[in-house]
Order: C-alpha cells, then sequence, then structure tokens
C-alpha cells in the first residue's frame, strides 16, 4: 500500500511562482498513491484562478473517500488539508490546532479500511513557532487522538514544519511512536529546487511495517511546489510484508 503527502503550495510553482495545477496532478499521478494527504489544498482563492482545487482532485482521481477541511479563510476563498483515499474512511474527526492568535492550522484523523485491516491516519499541518508545534502535538496526542487509536496501526503524516527537527525527541517518542523519516538527511523536501530541511514527516506506532519511504525527487516536483511530495509503502499486515521481503 501507499501512501503520499504533500504541501501542494495552492498549485504555485516554489521557484517560478506560477499556478499550473496540472503539474500537481502529474506529480500525484505518476505515484500512483492509495491515500493521499495533502496540505495547502485551495478552494476559490484569487491566486489560484478561484479554482475548487478538492473538486478538481475528487474528479481527477475519482477516490472512494474525500475530506476537506478548510483552515485558513482568506478575503476570498481560503485553503487547508485534504485526504483522499481508494478505500472508505470509517470514521472522521476534524480539530483545530491553531495556537494563541498564530495562522489557523488544523488536523485530519480518520480510520481508513484498507485491504490489510483498519489504519488509524492523521493528515496535519503544523506551525512555523517551536512553541507552537510543541503546543499542537501536546493537544493532538493528550486531547483528540481519538480511542480508534488505542487498538488501530496510527500514522501521522503531513507537513510537520520542524526544521529543527526537535518533536522526535519528546511527546512522539513518549506516545510510543518512532520515526518513519529518519535519517533526515535522506528526507530534505524543503525548499524544493534546493531542499535543505526535513519538514514533511512522518510517524508511526503500532504494526506498521514500512517497506519503502522516500522523498520524489525530479525535474517536475522540484517545480510544482515549493515543497517535495513524500512517499511511503507500507503494510499492517507482516506476512505480506515478510512475502515482499523474501521476494527481493
Amino acid at each position: 500500500m501507499r501512501i503520499l503527502s504533500y504541501n501542494i503550495h495552492k498549485g504555485i510553482g516554489g521557484r517560478d511562482r506560477l499556478y499550473r495545477f496540472q503539474r500537481v496532478l502529474d506529480v500525484i499521478e505518476a505515484e500512483n498513491p492509495d491515500i493521499l494527504c495533502l496540505q495547502e489544498v485551495a478552494r476559490h482563492s484569487p491566486r489560484s484562478h478561484h479554482d475548487d482545487q478538492p473538486l478538481l482532485l475528487n474528479k481527477y482521481f475519482k477516490p472512494e473517500a474525500e475530506l476537506f477541511q478548510q483552515t485558513v479563510q482568506l478575503k476570498r476563498g481560503g485553503y487547508g488539508n485534504l485526504i483522499l483515499s481508494r478505500w472508505p474512511l470509517v470514521s472522521k474527526h476534524q480539530i483545530s490546532l491553531r495556537w494563541n492568535m498564530k495562522k489557523p492550522r488544523g488536523a485530519q484523523l480518520v480510520v481508513v479500511r484498507t485491504p490489510e485491516g483498519p489504519l488509524h491516519l492523521v493528515n496535519f499541518h503544523l506551525g512555523l513557532a517551536d512553541a507552537e508545534r510543541q503546543w499542537q502535538i501536546d493537544h493532538l496526542l493528550n486531547h483528540h487522538l481519538f480511542h480508534e487509536s488505542g487498538k488501530h496501526c496510527t500514522l501521522l503524516i503531513g507537513d510537520y514544519n520542524d526544521w529543527r527537527n526537535r518533536l522526535h525527541r519528546g511527546l512522539l517518542s513518549d506516545h510510543g511512536f518512532q520515526q518513519v523519516t529518519a535519517p533526515i538527511s535522506r528526507f530534505r523536501s524543503f525548499p524544493a529546487y534546493l531542499a535543505l530541511s526535513s519538514l514533511d514527516k512522518a510517524f508511526c506506532r503500532g504494526t506498521i511495517f514500512i517497506r519503502h519511504a522516500r522523498v520524489v525527487r525530479n525535474y517536475l516536483t522540484r517545480r510544482a511546489s515549493d515543497h517535495l511530495p513524500l512517499v511511503i509503502d507500507f503494510h499492517l499486515d507482516q506476512a505480506i510484508y515478510n512475502g515482499h521481503v523474501a521476494s527481493k
């Protein structure tokens, strides 16, 4: 199974600053993910030609399930987080992660009914300040990581904005999460055209078997957004995972 996390920057190129939404679609299609976790997806924003990007993505990829969370309201339109899934969402919950008067942030918490069992998935976009991110992770883990997380495998994925790579040492580790995107030298994703910082990360807990994790670096991804996409191939069934390992 494959999941892709991508801050699409509202479809605006990180270097040429041009709005070319087809580039984002082409990046995603080339990786053929089963689950999409996107950040900075715009709806009716002037800078993104007033496009309804959740609708465009839904029409293009025709997922079984879709969940959009608008976190930022602009004078016209706004943007936020989006989950698209090849499989049904058996439960879903969306929360605010806004800290004090900082920019509004949010998280999407869903349970995906995958062919290998239920996956508790969290897609989010954290803040720019270290204290803000610490509060957001604490708020998520101690107040909103709903009861499905206790009995299902859990994957936290998205744009962490954790350029100092501090979050893995504290609350996440204390709650039993392991970093999938390590070492950070292999997962530099920002800025896309000359990636220096590891901002797009994933942490997992429970019986999740990671086959492969990578940041996608090519001519198109370096231009389509200001972030590079993160792709993770994984299994929830150990027998299937072992079969893939044995066949290598």
